[in-house]
């Protein structure tokens, strides 16, 4: 019989809605965010486990970290090998962690964010802090397990840390509108934090700082903003101010040298050779003449960055350059998140503290529950066989008279006597007395008679004494509060006492980092630009000197102040803006540097169509003039902009520029003349063009043809000489050619 299909109406907004709800909750909860309790993301958790369950013990050899990576992802985790193997690697580095809890063998990457060598090429096992302090007592059942994603394994829900995990590593992820991003911290401030909460649970933020007092980042360093970290502890969010330590050095001849021994946490990776390659571009642009050299001479043992310093250098100066333009100082964004309860929530200190102590009593709870049931159970044996060595010989009695063992059993449990032959009455009334437990009757079936002999039962009565103190030890830690917490504290000492290291991060109020820019002596410099585009300045008495060499080995000569900014008008309608401080300034023979190198204008896609210092262009207009014949007039002033690069005017798609000039102060008295490719003249009045905008398209100068463009364009004063046209095969004179109206054919020549 077929059945029918089930159709479901409903709005297809909603099934989008609920599915991507269910996707983003799967990665905040499953993917991306630690738990609370732990301090550890499932990835992490898996890893770990899977560890544990291939007993790779910290005192045990290596393995390699392809094993551990193809069964985290066979049993635990479905997903890619490469996220597991990361966050393996992560583990197990120091630089990245304040308390590695994998111990790795091989290359795990470097500080100057050099990555991990292959899987296959590694080695990894536990440390031993992750086996005393994380797993241990997993097999007391002391946390819930549920199963993995093809339900053929059990995987723990979390792991039973005894520390706070999520402070001491911090952690960073990003999931589906949220993100997490938590500092790690001292392993030994954090454990008096948590001693602190246990005895005064009213603990407020202020007096918890008193023993965590900041950030501890592996990589060391200062932070700089100590008045924020209340509020920041206080509502989980904020930004911490870190800057490197920077030492000085005094070098030979006077010359000073800056060495960097710690570095923002911000920095680890690629952004220590980014932080070369800025300090690089600031002696590039000459932002600093205080530098000579730079060399990272960092290597196992720490960091170590030299910046050998020129004579007389201003060194605080130079500091606080380095720590407004370069990332020497940075900010560490704060978003304490996690989830607690199955849900994310932002958390202050004191709140993850608090939800880290109540898991500690429910982990306490529940081993000391089953350590108590073992004992109990165990005593219980132990007071069997004790009454049966005081009546071994009924009971051996017993067993010769029984057909089988449930009869014996039968009789030490109820004192049935029915079915076994005793050798005398008395026996059979003292074995109808006897009334073992069911565990009692089965451990004495199960004795060997090695243990009769009298040491054996020495050692049987002292093992009792012990399961005594011990059951009254149990009942005393989970009926009284006060020793549970004694218990508690005693193991966080011990961890504290073994793992916990000297702070590296030095907290305190800093002032703001003011870097005062040195003063430049404005002067009159001329510039030069060759015909290959490149470009130098000297002085003007040098250029009087040597006035006719420079002139015919140069295409541009002209005079302007060095803290003027050079102009270049393209033919893509782009103003790229070059500063005049940044060519070389020397001796007339000195080479020049390319234009393309000291600003956006790229040679090779675009032609420079017009060039001029920027404070030649104040109080002045520029004629413009496009190859579909579009011309305008625009003000110098509008090109008086801060970027390096914008629109020098608005283009018609395919259109380019192919005249700029600069009018004089009497446009009445000179004309344009336009030429197209085939051969129309138009000569008009340079003031019946309008001035428009900088970024207006401008008015039609010329009447064209469909196939026909401007080639060229002039500009003729009234008392100009003769000016031929670049036309073959006719001599065209401008000066001689008839005014006429904007906006029309022009004449054939």
């Amino acid at each position: 019989m077929q059945t029918e299909d089930r159709l479901i109406r409903t709005e297809y907004s909603e099934i989008m809605q609920k599915s991507y709800i269910d996707y983003a909750m799967s990665v905040i909860v499953a993917r991306a965010l630690p738990d609370v309790r732990d301090g550890l993301k499932p990835v992490q958790r898996r890893t770990l486990y899977d560890m544990y369950e291939l007993g790779i013990r910290y005192d045990r050899p290596y393995r390699k970290c392809a094993r551990i990576v193809g069964d985290t992802m066979g049993k635990y985790h479905p997903h890619g090998d490469s996220s597991i193997y990361e966050a393996l690697v992560v583990m197990a580095q120091e630089f990245k962690r304040g308390l590695p809890l994998v111990d790795g063998h091989g290359n795990f990457g470097s500080i100057e964010g050099d990555g991990a060598a292959a899987m296959r090429y590694t080695e990894a096992r536990l440390e031993k802090i992750t086996q005393e302090a994380y797993l241990a007592d997993l097999d007391k059942d002391i946390v819930n397990f549920v199963p993995n994603f093809d339900e053929t394994e059990k995987e723990p829900e979390v792991l039973p840390v005894k520390v706070p995990n999520i402070l001491v590593n911090g952690a960073e992820g990003i999931a589906v509108g949220m993100a997490t991003s938590i500092p790690p911290h001292n392993f030994g401030e954090v454990i008096d934090g948590v001693i602190a909460y246990i005895k005064h649970p009213d603990i407020n933020t202020a007096q918890m700082m008193e023993y965590i007092k900041g950030p501890d980042f592996p990589t060391g360093g200062i932070v700089t903003n100590q008045d924020d970290l209340l509020n920041i502890y206080a509502t989980g969010t904020g930004k911490i101010k870190i800057r490197g330590k920077v030492d000085i050095e005094n070098g030979k001849n006077g010359k000073d040298r800056l060495v960097i021994t710690e570095i923002p946490y911000t920095m680890i990776g690629a952004n220590i050779g980014k932080f070369l390659n800025d300090v690089f571009a600031l002696v590039e642009t000459k932002k600093t003449s205080d530098i000579v050299d730079i060399s990272n001479q960092s290597s196992k043992e720490g960091i170590r960055i030299v910046l050998e310093l020129r004579r007389g250098a201003d060194v605080e100066n130079l500091c606080n350059l380095l720590y407004k333009k370069t990332k020497l100082e940075d900010t560490f964004g704060v978003n304490m998140l996690s989830v607690a309860d199955g849900k994310p929530e932002t958390m202050g200190l004191v709140p993850m503290i608090r939800h880290h102590v109540e898991f500690q009593y429910e982990l306490a709870t529940r081993k000391y529950s089953n350590l108590l049931a073992k004992e109990q159970d165990k005593k219980e044996i132990q007071e069997g066989l004790i009454r049966a060595c005081d009546v071994i010989d009924l009971i051996i009695e017993i067993l010769r008279g029984s057909k089988n063992i449930k009869e014996a059993k039968n009789c030490l449990v109820h004192g049935d006597t029915g079915n076994i032959r005793f050798r005398s009455p008395q026996s059979e009334k003292l074995a109808a007395k006897l009334d073992f437990t069911e565990r009692q009757a089965t451990a004495i079936l199960e004795m060997r008679l090695y243990r009769l002999i009298g040491l054996e039962i020495e050692a049987l009565l002292k093992d009792h004494e012990q399961t005594l103190k011990k059951i009254a030890q149990y009942e005393d830690i989970l009926s009284n509060p006060d020793s549970m917490k004694k218990v508690i504290i005693k193991e966080l000492r011990a961890f504290k006492k073994e793992y916990a290291r000297p702070r590296r991060t030095r907290i305190d109020n800093l002032a703001e980092a003011v870097y005062v820019e040195k003063q430049i002596e404005e002067k009159d410099v001329v510039v030069l630009i060759d015909r290959f585009g490149y470009a130098r300045t000297m002085d003007v008495a040098l250029y009087e000197r040597n006035k006719e060499a420079a002139d015919s080995e140069s295409k541009e000569v002209f005079l302007c102040k060095n803290t003027d900014k050079i102009c270049i008008f393209t033919n893509k309608g782009q103003l790229h803006m070059l500063k005049v401080l940044d060519l070389p300034y020397g001796k007339f023979r000195d080479k020049g540097q390319p234009m393309d190198n000291v600003s956006n204008y790229d040679s090779n896609r675009e032609n420079c169509v017009f060039l001029a210092p920027l404070g030649h262009l104040a109080g002045k207009k520029l004629l413009f003039g496009t190859a579909s014949a579009m011309v305008k007039q625009v003000s110098g002033s509008e090109f008086d902009v801060s970027k390096r690069t914008t629109a020098a005017t608005k283009l018609a798609d395919g259109d380019e520029v192919i005249f700029i000039k600069m009018l004089s102060a009497q446009p009445e008295q000179e004309t344009v003349v336009m030429q197209s490719q085939k051969g129309m003249f138009l000569r008009i009045e340079a003031s019946s063009i309008p001035e428009k905008k900088k970024m207006a398209i401008g008015v039609r100068g010329m009447r064209l043809a469909d196939d026909d463009r401007l080639t060229h364009m002039y500009l003729l004063s009234a008392e100009a000489e003769l000016e031929e046209a670049e036309y073959e095969p006719a001599q065209v004179v401008l000066n001689r050619l008839r005014i006429g109206s904007r906006d029309t054919k022009g004449v054939k020549r």
